[in-house]
């Protein structure tokens, strides 16, 4: 009962230090005069920091450090908690809007998803646009990691968070001895390049709310757009480079950025052993994608297949979920090779949703060691990646991850098809909620969005993009009854 209450503690704590994510927005309404905003965000920052501050009175007296178990019990609560009360908002200012699609957006937010169920997006409030990329941005490194430099400061200790929330089988490796300076240098490093990112587009030509916006969803890799159209309403090749030069930088590990940073060199980037491979397997497919939609005489050129194949493709691959044209509307190759893409592509300790890159070269090695082994029964070869060994757990754990991740793809698809709902609409939207990239195809495909789903298959979605960011098994353990036995 303690160390619940000790997570309890934890979660008031970083409920106030969420609802300091209003004054963003709050800013924004200022900036712009909007004061029935202002309010509401006032509202909304107030009934926040009050809960937290209730939360942590209440249960101060059991404030310490938290074993891995209640670690994940703590990443599963904030990650649900916090998208509640970032629906107060919403429910505020947008009339007829019900919990679940509220909840569904800001999910969607938080988790780096980008899929929406609201529409007039050009029309919406200038701080509430702000708000909704913001989700984007703070979600894309992980709020975790926020946290992991500031609960030391009040008592906390974090490693257990990180462990928890941090993707991929080389989570432990740490860029200083100490878990806070790896988290403060990781957000040092993801703000420099939002920064440049928000220059870069206002240059390309887009207003700086639009570029505030959509440098906040494309580093986040959320999608996030200010319009129904998204990227597709500015229809210029400048933006669409821009983006996709940030995105590129957003789909690989952020830990590789701050070496090569403190380095001044690019040779992080060549020891790193998933960023060559993501890249050429996003870039590769660009060219490819390129060619097939020239091919098929989709568009009259090939510089204009390039254009629209590579800004779209790297979108999806890199979970992101931008949108320039329909391209559901494409042979059905190559928006189901994007959606293939998007599970595999990202690096892990990216913003980037699915298996991972790193995963993905494990399982590769591991099947090229089975050849071996059935050629040579009595061969050692032990796993090398980037020059490193890969213990045999780490294989197990990836191999469990993979029968989850393909379970959950499975069971969510089957739930959303005994609702009613096509093969294609139900499997791409499950598979872009767990990815965490956005529009599927079908009913939820580029063109239109999550609006039309019933409250059952909108908590369906919601609860896959919950899985998809916290890599499975942070979530389905708690459903475990070893999980809660002492």
């Amino acid at each position: 009962m303690g160390r619940a209450l000790t997570v309890i503690h934890a979660l008031g704590l970083m409920l106030v230090v969420f609802s300091a994510a209003y004054l963003m927005p709050l800013v924004a309404a200022l900036i712009y005069a909007d004061y029935t905003m202002l309010l509401d965000f006032l509202l909304a920052m107030v009934w926040t920091a009050a809960f937290g501050c209730l939360m942590w009175l209440l249960t101060r007296r059991y404030k310490g450090e938290l074993s891995i178990r209640h670690g994940y019990l703590l990443v599963a609560a904030m990650w649900t908690a916090m998208p509640a009360f970032a629906t107060i908002p919403l429910l505020l200012m947008i009339p007829g809007l019900s919990f679940t699609d509220a909840y569904f957006e800001t999910m969607s937010g938080m988790t780096t998803t980008g899929s929406t169920v609201l529409v007039g997006l050009d029309n919406l409030p200038p701080a509430l646009n702000i708000w909704r990329h913001e989700l984007n941005w703070l979600g894309g490194l992980g709020i975790i990691v926020l946290a992991v430099a500031i609960l030391p400061l009040l008592g906390i200790g974090g490693r257990q968070l990180f462990k928890a929330e941090t993707p991929g089988p080389m989570k432990d490796t740490a860029l200083t001895p100490r878990i806070a300076d790896t988290a403060r240098n990781l957000w040092v490093v993801y703000v420099a390049i939002t920064l440049v990112c928000i220059v870069s587009l206002k240059w390309a030509g887009m207003s700086w709310l639009d570029a505030i916006c959509h440098a906040f969803s494309a580093m986040g890799l959320g999608g996030f757009s200010t319009h129904d159209a998204s990227v597709g309403y500015f229809n210029s090749p400048a933006i669409e480079a821009v983006l996709i030069v940030f995105m590129l930088i957003a789909v690989m590990n952020f830990a590789t950025h701050f070496l090569a940073w403190r380095g001044k060199t690019l040779t992080a980037y060549r020891a790193d052993p998933e960023a060559v491979p993501a890249l050429v397997l996003i870039l590769g497919s660009c060219l490819g994608i390129a060619f097939f939609l020239w091919a098929e005489g989709i568009y009259p050129d090939f510089l204009t297949s390039l254009r629209h194949a590579s800004f779209n493709l790297v979108s999806i691959a890199t979970s992101s979920g931008y949108a320039s044209v329909d391209y559901a509307q494409w042979p059905i190759f190559a928006p189901l090779w994007m959606m293939f893409l998007t599970a595999i592509a990202a690096s892990s300790g990216s913003t980037g949703g699915g298996i991972k890159m790193i995963r993905t070269l494990v399982l590769f090695k591991q099947a090229g060691r089975e050849f071996v082994k059935l050629l040579h029964p009595a061969a050692i070869n032990p796993m090398k990646i980037g020059g490193q060994v890969i213990p045999n757990g780490v294989v197990f754990s990836v191999l469990g991850f993979i029968f989850l991740y393909f379970m959950s793809i499975m069971t969510l698809t089957f739930a959303l098809l005994i609702s009613g709902m096509d093969f294609i609409s139900a499997f791409t939207a499950v598979l872009a909620s767990i990815n965490n990239c956005g529009p599927g195809l079908g009913t939820v495909g580029p063109s239109s969005n999550y609006q039309g789903l019933t409250d059952f298959q909108t908590w369906v979605c919601t609860f896959g993009m919950l899985v998809g960011r916290l890599e499975i098994f942070t979530v389905l353990i708690l459903f475990t009854p070893q999980f809660w036995r002492r």
